[in-house]
């Protein structure tokens, strides 16, 4: 059943819920419950939205290049700039390439007013940073295997001081999930939540006398400036995921 009021937002922090569009229940198993959420049906689009853009900008078959295509390449000569540079090699590309625009067409999403934006989700975003550090130290123990334990004991560290410094440098590596986690998802969480604020305020502004209405054009035009801000909070937001993400491989496979 379609539940209609999920389709609209009541308060700032309404628009971060996951909540049922559509459900199914029969009697089969005992009981046999099926539901699509707003996190899972925007993901599927982005995955679509993903894969219809690389479609779109694919060049293989044309002589000149459409904007689409020219646009992808931008987008992959830097990512590809930034891998090389961070780990020497492009063996992790497909990998980091995929991440950032994953994270960047969803976050773009997200701009739409009346959407959703999976990365505001906990489960989203510190599912994503978990499963990297756990990848990421596996990869570390697949290369280097209990030799990697010595990234955990500072270099020159006096005998008496490593068991101390030891658990902080290791506080401070399972802390990575935390952060590469919280920092996706708090930075979009507080933009989306201002956006929200300003847009019920200004709607009520326009609404109301003539006269408001018109003084209201100033605050709009802060408004309209402030999604700019956002729609670049976006892009920088996923790159910054990247690059840490790569920052962390580099650590995994030099032990620096």
């Amino acid at each position: 059943m379609l539940n209609l009021n999920t389709l609209f937002i009541n308060s700032p922090l309404e628009q971060f819920e996951v909540t049922s569009l559509l459900g199914f229940s029969a009697p089969i198993f005992g009981y046999f419950n099926l539901s699509l959420t707003n996190l899972a049906l925007y993901s599927l689009l982005v995955f679509f939205l993903i894969v219809a853009i690389h479609y779109f900008g694919n060049n293989e078959t044309k002589l000149v290049p459409s904007k689409w295509s020219i646009a992808l390449e931008s987008f992959f000569a830097s990512i590809q700039s930034m891998v090389r540079e961070q780990l020497g090699s492009e063996l992790y590309l497909p990998f980091i390439y995929s991440l950032f625009v994953f994270i960047l067409i969803a976050n773009l999403t997200g701009n739409v007013p009346y959407s959703f934006t999976i990365a505001t989700s906990v489960i989203v975003s510190l599912g994503l940073s978990f499963t990297i550090i756990l990848a990421v130290t596996i990869l570390g123990l697949s290369i280097h295997r209990l030799h990697f334990f010595s990234y955990f004991v500072p270099a020159g560290c006096p005998v008496a001081l490593t068991p101390l410094l030891s658990l902080i440098e290791l506080v401070s590596y399972l802390a990575r999930a935390f952060s590469l986690g919280v920092r996706l998802f708090s930075n979009l969480l507080g933009g989306h939540t201002l956006m929200k604020i300003l847009a019920s305020f200004l709607y009520k502004m326009f609404s109301s006398s003539v006269i408001v209405a018109v003084l209201t054009v100033l605050p709009f035009t802060l408004f309209l400036g402030i999604s700019v801000l956002e729609l670049a909070v976006s892009m920088i937001q996923a790159y910054v995921f990247s690059i840490l993400t790569s920052s962390y491989i580099k650590d995994a496979l030099e032990l620096h």
